[in-house]
Formats: structure tokens, C-alpha cells, sequence
């Protein structure tokens, strides 16, 4: 993490406000409390703004605010975001089926890392992932956390066509696609919950910042899940992050 906050120009419009070069949780964190006081105010002119892994991306109107304008509104809430008290991360429970038709890869990547079927489902779905951000398709997940354990590359040869809610892993990393669309992930499993949809007021189901959690289900809750979903019933649960690990809802 640098010792002082990088503001870089990007085009005519935009603005990278850059927290360092490493990939972690500490660095998310800083961008995290950064958007949070966004959210609560902004600088006239500011259009919009998307986290990624060290760094923020802003866009703004420069008919109505200038670059180093911008620069001084963001610098007052850096000097201001470690004394206000913020609200925990939440987590975000997504109950997945693992395996079969739902995840054909899951046989191969416990064999590639000498574990039982029963062990991948375990490690994959015993943790917390940080949600670094969202890209690649919309609403795409980035996630932080995953055990060296389960590590398998990526396909060969990628998918012309995933369907959305399909589970993956690549390397070191995991990921859902929200929609359809190729890919080159190893496939384990499926959510039937839908991470973005166009039609809400809210189209994204997930936040950078925030944390993701897979549950696993049977075909018979997945399938559950899925007509609930339909009526409108089903509601995914969120409850908030403990810092000690310790989880509450």
C-alpha cells in the first residue's frame, strides 16, 4: 500500500484514485470506507465510480468540476475515513449445487488436487470471500480467499457457452458467472439466484467490499430455490461480517 495516495488523469473525464499495487484485503478495505462516504456525499459533477482491486476509477462532467477539484474532495475524505465509524461488510449466503450437470468439472479438480469430491465441496463452501469487485460480465464476482487446496487451471480449450449461475474455479481464484456467456473456468457447481438482473431498480445482487459465502444444496433445494424464486419468495440471507470470523444471523 503506498504511504500516500496516488491521483492519476485517465482521458478527459476520469480519475484513478490508485491505493497501491498489491492485491489484499487491507488495500479493499481503504477503497471500501472511500465509497461508503461517497455514497453518503459527493462532489457535484461526480458521475460516477467503480472500485477494482487497488484503485478507484471515477468519471466526471468537466464542464461542471475540474480534475484537481475532484482531487481536493477526495483528498478531505481520505484525511476523514479512519475517524468515522463504519458499518461491517456484509455476508452474502449462495446456496450452490456442486457437481453432475451442474458442475462436470468438480470430479477433475478433485483429482488434480488428490482430495474426495466431499473435501472440495467442504473447503470451497468454508469460507468468507471478499468481494474485490464486479467486471468481466455484469455483476461478475472477483473473489479473494480461496484455499491453495482447490487450485485447478483453467480449461484448456474455454466454453463457447456457460450458463449464468454457473460456479467456477480458475488457478487460485472462484467465481460465478452471472450470466451467460463463454468461459474458461473448471465448473463445480450452480446457484440458482440471480447476481444481476436489469429489471430491478438494484440490478446488481453483490457489492464490492462486501463478502460471499456458498452454501451447499441438494437438486431438491436447488430446484425449490428456483420456483421460489419465480414467485418471488425466496430471499437470499445477509448478515454481517465478523471480524474475529465469528458470523451473526
Amino acid at each position: 500500500m503506498y504511504e500516500k495516495i496516488r491521483f492519476l488523469p485517465s482521458g478527459d473525464c476520469n480519475l484513478i484514485m490508485e491505493f497501491g499495487k498489491e492485491i489484499n484485503p487491507q488495500i479493499n478495505n481503504q477503497i471500501r470506507k472511500i465509497i461508503n462516504l461517497l455514497e453518503k456525499d459527493r462532489i457535484h459533477g461526480l458521475i460516477e465510480w467503480i472500485p477494482t482491486y487497488r484503485s478507484i476509477l471515477f468519471t466526471y462532467n468537466p464542464s461542471i468540476v475540474s480534475f484537481n477539484s475532484i482531487i481536493e474532495f477526495l483528498q478531505e475524505l481520505e484525511n476523514i475515513k479512519d475517524e468515522i465509524s463504519f458499518s461491517p461488510p456484509l455476508v452474502t449466503e449462495i446456496p450452490t449445487v456442486y457437481g453432475g450437470e451442474y458442475g462436470p468439472d468438480l470430479t477433475y479438480v478433485a483429482q488434480h488436487n488428490g482430495l474426495s469430491i466431499e473435501d472440495v465441496i467442504a473447503i470451497h463452501s468454508g469460507t468468507d470471500y471478499l468481494i474485490y469487485m464486479l467486471g468481466f460480465t455484469p455483476g461478475f464476482p472477483y473473489l479473494g480467499g480461496m484455499s491453495e487446496k482447490i487450485a485447478t487451471p483453467r480449461l484448456e480449450s474455454p466454453r463457447e457457452k456457460i450458463t449464468g449461475g454457473s460456479v467456477g474455479i480458475a488457478a487460485n481464484q472462484t467465481g460465478i458467472y452471472p450470466i451467460g456467456s463463454p468461459g474458461g473456468w473448471q465448473l463445480i457447481g450452480k446457484t440458482p439466484v440471480r447476481l444481476f438482473d436489469p429489471q430491478l431498480e438494484e440490478p446488481f445482487l453483490l457489492k464490492a467490499g462486501d463478502y460471499l459465502r456458498f452454501v451447499p444444496v441438494n437438486i431438491e433445494e436447488y430446484t425449490e430455490i428456483c420456483e421460489k424464486l419465480v414467485t418471488g419468495e425466496y430471499r437470499v440471507k445477509r448478515y454481517p461480517q465478523q471480524r474475529d470470523g465469528e458470523r451473526l444471523g
